[in-house]
């Protein structure tokens, strides 16, 4: 835009809104079409930078009150120059162009030869008054757009580069539990009571041909983890678990993959892995309290 005069550029249709568009509208028809082009989302396209700098722009003069009836006046004058343009025939064109160009000169003679407050501004030099103010003042609500949208976008690219996690198919991966028959045995209700703990059981399914053997089926992965790593059972008859058929392990680490996502994924990692921390010290507290309960 550095490249053209506002006059010759319509910002109502750079937004794609009416001459008669309201404050809230403006600033809606700015934030859908600036965050295609904004600059984060676009780093090689130099086009797209410039549209952007051309949409903050028209939002700038057209949420001023002042330099909004500066450009409108211009724009409704540049409006109905081309309508009576469009009237004229070839040869009226051509002597109207030349009679403007007479005007022109012998304005700009009577600003080198009158003192300045004595000439008549015209509506451009108005508006761009209007627009270097508003390059001195700076726009607050302009800042205020740019930085929502900044935050939009960086939410946005959170989302979109967060780790995804594998599906997990409870009915594929079931978990096996064995305990010995001589030294007590577990009901369907004691074995639930220990694995409910740690998140939704599907089902729990006892052999009745041989004693001492059930298999189990949780809703989740991490249900399934802690219950291999933490769950024993009572004491004096210890429960064993393994899978019937394990997961396969992921293939990257943990510190792998965060050191390949952005400084936003790598936090929301950190996070997750606390609150799965807190999570488990929460169950075997419980698991423990239980446990001397039933001594």
């Amino acid at each position: 835009m550095s490249s053209k005069k506002f006059s010759d550029i319509n910002l109502y249709d750079l937004l794609g809104i009416s001459i008669e568009a309201e404050q809230n509208e403006i600033r809606k028809a700015y934030r859908k079409r600036a965050l295609d082009c904004h600059p984060d989302k676009n780093p090689d396209n130099p086009q797209a930078a410039e549209r952007f700098h051309e949409l903050s722009k028209a939002l700038g003069i057209l949420t001023d009150d002042t330099a909004r009836a500066a450009y409108d006046k211009v724009l409704r004058a540049k409006k109905a120059a081309e309508l009576r343009s469009k009237q004229l025939d070839s040869k009226r064109q051509k002597l109207k162009q030349e009679l403007e160009e007479r005007e022109l000169a012998a304005l700009h003679k009577l600003h080198s030869s009158q003192p300045y407050s004595t000439v008549r501004k015209s509506d451009e030099d108005v508006l761009q008054e209007q627009i270097e103010r508003l390059r001195r003042e700076g726009s607050k609500l302009l800042e205020e757009e740019q930085q929502a949208m900044k935050e939009q976008l960086q939410r946005t690219y959170a989302e979109k580069h967060k780790p995804q996690q594998a599906t997990f198919d409870s009915a594929q991966h079931r978990i096996k539990i064995k305990w010995k028959t001589d030294k007590g045995d577990y009901s369907q209700e004691k074995l639930l009571k220990f694995l409910k703990k740690y998140g939704e059981v599907v089902a729990l399914v006892m052999n009745t041909k041989r004693g001492g053997r059930a298999m189990v089926e949780l809703t989740t992965r991490e249900a399934c983890d802690m219950i291999l790593a933490y769950e024993k059972g009572d004491s004096s008859n210890p429960l064993h678990f393994e899978w019937v058929t394990p997961p396969a392990e992921e293939k990257r680490s943990a510190s792998t993959a965060a050191s390949n996502n952005s400084p936003l994924d790598y936090e929301d990692l950190v996070m997750r892995k606390l609150r799965q921390a807190e999570e488990r010290k929460r169950l075997i507290a419980e698991m423990m309290k239980d446990e001397q309960a039933n001594e």
